[in-house]
């Protein structure tokens, strides 16, 4: 299979401290270096959060503009993909950061449970959303932790209520959310295929799930995401030294199944993105 293959870094998101791994990188300049050294070892989309001083999370505007300003000077080209996800904040603050402009930004089209919460997203602030995205030129990631926000994500595509070109990723082994399951997994990409034939599709495992999932995406001709957000760990008893090593696991498999790993040159001409 020829077809390359995009990596996503997940570099910080929201819930792992360094508590948990001190690679996890909180400040915007850990963030900066931890995303050169992703890039190099293949990514080509920086899906980014930004925390606070004590490590919380936060849609601070200002520190996703200090994030960006310096991505974009020493990883040119690359992919900026900002998160509105709602461990960061409420209402439309989680989308407080558009304005600034990113390549893309997460969507989430639907509610569903996670660990210890519901994560709530009411149809009027998914709405809000994906209006601001289309105001600000920003392709959606659509986050899909069941099967119903991929069908909504069509819908919402077909009626021209989402910015740019559909890409969906599935999210799989949340605890409480779909698991990482097989049959699951290729029955979403059917469903893609069947409704979406012109749409890209990639996939995320959380935890150990992170390089299962990775495995099925790189041979099914999808894209994948790995890094720190997801998992903290190469295996039961090793912490991992940095996203890029992740990266660099999931770039192995690309090699193993025959799959180039896309530049972020590539990458944006295969999700439609404008050049740089």
């Amino acid at each position: 299979m020829t077809k390359p293959c995009i990596l996503c870094c997940a570099i910080t998101g929201s819930v792992p401290t360094k508590a948990d791994n001190p690679a996890v990188p909180t400040t915007v300049s850990e963030q900066i270096e931890s995303s050169h050294a992703a890039v190099e070892a293949g990514a080509s989309i920086i899906h980014a959060h930004v925390r606070n001083d004590d490590e919380t999370p936060t849609s601070d505007p200002d520190r996703f503009a200090r994030l960006k300003e310096g991505l974009e000077k020493h990883c040119p080209g690359v992919i900026i993909q900002f998160s509105t996800g709602g461990r960061s904040g409420a209402g439309k603050d989680r989308g407080g950061m558009l304005p600034l402009r990113p390549d893309m930004a997460s969507l989430s089209v639907g509610s569903n449970n996670f660990p210890t919460r519901v994560y709530e997203n009411a149809p009027d602030l998914i709405d809000w959303l994906s209006s601001e995205m289309i105001k600000y030129e920003i392709t959606p990631e659509i986050e899909a932790f069941d099967l119903s926000h991929i069908l909504h994500a069509i819908k919402m595509s077909e009626e021209g209520r989402l910015y740019g070109k559909l890409y969906v990723q599935f999210v799989m082994g949340v605890k409480n959310a779909m698991f990482a399951d097989r049959e699951v997994f290729d029955f979403y990409i059917k469903m893609m295929q069947k409704r979406a034939p012109g749409a890209e599709w990639c996939a995320a495992g959380i935890g150990p799930n992170q390089i299962v999932v990775n495995e099925w995406a790189i041979a099914a001709g999808g894209h994948t995401r790995a890094g720190l957000e997801d998992n903290v760990r190469l295996d039961r008893q090793t912490l991992a030294p940095s996203n890029a090593a992740l990266i660099a696991r999931a770039a192995e498999l690309c090699e193993q199944y025959e799959r180039p790993v896309a530049t972020p040159a590539e990458a944006r001409q295969i999700l439609g993105l404008r050049a740089i």
